[in-house]
């Protein structure tokens, strides 16, 4: 199992792909996603591609979906796309409905949503797939108040290997217990200080946490 960042920036993008011997899931289409598959894989395999798995829909999470979705139509992909993403995640049901107001009659392909909302594990392509709810939060403009985002962190299990994607979370229980002992935890660390920490995880708090893994990696890192 292969995985791979191509970039995590708060307030820009964040991009990644997990590649098997049979499959390619893009995890978080951020904006530049396309450019960055075309320069890891060949068009066929992109047009492969057969699952987007979101966790919420922040613009620097989703930014490049309508591109890649585009771009999928006009090489002519055959095959439907599958979009998972958390209930409640009103953006990509809008991009979704706006696409294809715009898009629908010529489109070459289906897309199919998945809203998700219970931890039960999807099998696709060889590798299960275990959501599981997060804590990520934005605060409300003009105030001092958050209020919650919906959003889900992903284990990825394939062949004995086991990885647990977080996306943008605070600290919270359910990512200490599905990082513990995993293969790889791929955990946000985009709290500057403390006083951020309702919406993100500190550097302190996402090492304590990717510590329980055999490999850690830290993403949303601030600039």
């Amino acid at each position: 199992m292969y995985f791979k960042v191509f970039c995590s920036i708060p307030n820009v993008a964040t991009g990644i792909i997990l590649r098997t011997q049979n499959s390619i899931f893009i995890i978080d289409p951020g904006d530049g996603i396309l450019r960055d598959l075309k320069r890891e894989l060949k068009t066929l395999d992109i047009l492969k591609i057969s699952n987007v798995f979101i966790s919420h829909g922040h613009h620097d999470h989703v930014g490049g979906l309508w591109s890649f979705l585009t771009y999928l139509s006009v090489m002519n992909k055959s095959t439907p796309l599958n979009l998972y993403y958390p209930e409640g995640c009103i953006e990509i049901e809008s991009i979704f409905r706006a696409f294809n107001e715009v898009y629908g009659r010529e489109l070459s392909y289906e897309i199919c949503l998945f809203p998700l909302n219970k931890a039960e594990t999807i099998v696709t392509e060889g590798v299960s797939v275990t959501p599981f709810k997060v804590n990520h939060r934005e605060t409300v403009p003009g105030s001092k108040r958050s209020v919650e985002v919906p959003s889900i962190g992903f284990n990825f299990a394939y062949n004995k290997l086991n990885i647990c994607y977080g996306g943008d979370t605070a600290y919270c229980d359910s990512l200490v217990q599905m990082a513990k002992d995993s293969d790889l935890a791929v955990i946000e660390a985009g709290a500057l200080d403390e006083e951020e920490s309702e919406l993100h995880m500190t550097f302190k708090q996402a090492i304590s946490v990717g510590k329980t893994a055999k490999e850690f990696f830290l993403v949303h890192v601030p600039e």
